[in-house]
């Protein structure tokens, strides 16, 4: 019984020196919140079922479901761990599946998880509130998870037993790690539970050290009036995402937007209102971005959006949306309430590998649609 003992704490020390290893190789901050997840949830790892990680929104005092991973059935848990045993998948094997595809975590389960917001200073007693204002592990059992049962995550992961532990930086909490094993019923041990808080120390730390990479490349690939990825940051991230769409044999779209007649709007209204509709503008194609898009301010009045695992025809309905809902939006309104004026914009739309396998080849085929859409009179939407 003894060696048994020696042997799981040993095996339990390996998989936190791998998982740790694995947060080393990367800055990213989905990349590291998805290898902690797969720590926790890998039959290689920890073994739980489902894992959700949280993160500490200072700023608006709450705590945001950040992603999540696990089966949505019983079903759908034995398809995988069976794939999984069959393929002889390791830990790096279900990282690397992240590294070329954000589809890993676009389950059902995610975005729902995405949608939880707990406020940090509720009236009200909430576990995952508790847990970060604490900094101290939680263990809901049967006997007491009902006390918690208005919580929105207890509703949405419907289990009789879960494990909170808090990511810690320094004795600050900057998330929650919230795991269950709601199809083996396995019970969580006080052992389940040291072992998840071990790694939500290493994880805190990884956590802290990317939000303050992102933060230096925020500031300086940033675009100054819109915020924006400026120009050259442009060119770096349309490289990064045509490689991943050649190693993943997937398409990828760029949008070039054009105000119309921005020159007109200057001299009506001042270089200030123009400054103003360009940082309206740039918030406003954040807002209606899909997660995994880029949205870059090209230069002067133009915009590009890069759009990964995108087809011609995807990119197209897109935008056509922003298009029109640019051109219903009271952007001059906002500027000079009389007026009657509208902001229209041109958009030209470019794909690979369809016009191009190299960057400059997709945004000289982007701006050559671009001057096509102009030259029919504006406010339209042309591809090559």
């Amino acid at each position: 019984m003894k060696n048994c003992g020696i042997d799981k704490t040993r095996n339990e020390l390996a998989i936190l020196y791998e998982i740790s290893n694995a947060m080393r190789t990367t800055l990213k901050l989905d990349e590291i919140l998805y290898i902690i997840l797969t720590g926790v949830t890998a039959h290689i790892g920890l073994g739980f079922n489902r894992a959700v990680l949280f993160l500490v929104n200072e700023k608006d005092k709450l705590l945001e479901g950040k992603m999540a991973i696990g089966p949505k059935t019983g079903e759908e848990a034995n398809r995988i761990w069976k794939q999984i045993e069959k393929e002889e998948m390791g830990l790096d094997d279900l990282i690397s599946v992240f590294q070329f595809s954000n589809s890993a975590v676009e389950s059902e389960f995610n975005k729902s998880v995405r949608r939880v917001k707990i406020p940090l200073q509720s009236s009200n007693l909430d576990p995952l509130a508790i847990g970060v204002q604490e900094g101290m592990p939680l263990h809901l059992t049967k006997d007491n998870i009902d006390k918690y049962k208005d919580n929105p995550l207890i509703q949405l992961l419907n289990t009789h037993e879960l494990a909170l532990v808090p990511l810690k930086a320094k004795d600050k909490v900057n998330g929650l790690i919230v795991a269950d094993n709601f199809v083996t019923k396995e019970p969580i041990t006080k052992d389940d539970i040291m072992i998840l808080t071990m790694l939500g120390n290493q994880a805190g730390l990884a956590i802290q050290n990317s939000r303050l990479y992102e933060s230096a490349v925020t500031r300086a690939h940033s675009d100054s009036l819109t915020e924006l990825w400026n120009h050259g940051y442009f060119q770096y991230l349309l490289q990064d995402e045509m490689e991943k769409s050649r190693a993943m044999n997937s398409k990828l779209s760029l949008l070039m937007l054009d105000l119309d007649d921005f020159k007109a709007l200057n001299d009506l209204f001042g270089h200030q209102a123009g400054d103003k509709v360009l940082k309206e503008l740039a918030q406003f194609l954040k807002n209606r971005s899909r997660k995994m898009d880029y949205v870059c301010r090209y230069g002067g009045e133009e915009f590009t959006v890069i759009l990964p695992q995108t087809d011609r025809d995807e990119a197209f309905t897109i935008a056509e949306h922003l298009r029109l809902e640019i051109e219903k939006h009271p952007f001059i309104q906002r500027i000079s309430p009389e007026s009657e004026k509208k902001l229209t914009v041109s958009i030209g739309i470019a794909s690979f590998p369809a016009n191009g396998t190299t960057p400059s080849d997709i945004i000289a085929a982007s701006d050559r649609a671009l001057y096509q859409a102009k030259r029919k009179g504006k406010n339209t939407t042309c591809y090559v």
